[in-house]
């Protein structure tokens, strides 16, 4: 039954969600199921109008190759362990976001084609980067292709990718990636945060006094609390 309320819009609001197509367990014992030209066992759900993946345990993890193309989805998140899975076909659906542990699920993910998605920023491929085995993969007609420098950063931060957007990646590619992205962490290590203690480290005349100290100094004792105090770089006292 349709709950009602005042407005009448709850009521809408459920009747819909509850006519809306869903990935469930029949759905998967139902759908095509066959041996690619690859040689790969292939589960073909193109086409469903699903909007949310979900009980794909149902599977028993024995497909190599999913198909959700043609679909709605607007997440690619919510896999349960699949180690088989070595490829994920996800064209023209409505993707924008993409979850940060998907690598926990999908370890053997070798190709992920997402093209003609909506993912929007370089920062919504968080969720690529530690995807152990991935080497093929397509990002085409995504309006983050457009962003400068795009193809750069998957190289750099997705650098077991060996195939983007079906353009093998190149040696002087990773190395301009490098050279642009390489640094990132570093410069983001060393920036100054408000409120957290500054790290000052011993000025060379600072050294010079230490180890001046070291010279005159009258006991092992006394050397050894100098050279501790010049191998910390915390100098106080000088």
């Amino acid at each position: 039954a349709v709950v009602s309320t005042q407005s009448g819009h709850y009521g809408r609001d459920t009747n819909y969600i509850l006519s809306m197509p869903r990935l469930t367990p029949d759905l998967i014992e139902e759908a095509c199921q066959f041996v690619n030209p690859l040689k790969e066992r292939e589960l073909d759900l193109r086409g469903k109008k699903i909007q949310v993946i979900e009980n794909l345990a149902a599977t028993s993890d024995q497909f190599d190759c999913i198909d959700f193309s043609d679909n709605e989805l607007k997440r690619l998140d919510s896999f349960p362990l699949l180690s088989r899975l070595s490829m994920l076909l996800l064209n023209n659906n409505k993707i924008c976001k993409i979850a940060e542990d998907l690598y926990a699920s999908l370890g053997n993910l070798e190709t992920l084609v997402l093209t003609g998605n909506m993912i929007e920023e370089l920062s919504d491929l968080k969720g690529l980067e530690k995807l152990p085995k991935l080497k093929y993969l397509s990002l085409m007609r995504n309006p983050v292709t457009t962003k400068t420098k795009y193809r750069f950063y998957v190289i750099h931060h997705c650098p077991t990718v060996r195939v983007l957007d079906y353009k093998r990646v190149r040696a002087q590619e990773r190395e301009t990636a490098k050279r642009i992205f390489g640094n990132k962490k570093a410069e983001k290590e060393n920036t100054f945060v408000p409120g957290e203690p500054v790290k000052k480290g011993p000025t060379p005349q600072d050294r010079e006094a230490i180890k001046a100290a070291i010279a005159k100094a009258s006991s092992l004792d006394e050397i050894r609390k100098l050279e501790m105090v010049l191998n910390s770089g915390s100098i106080p006292g000088f």
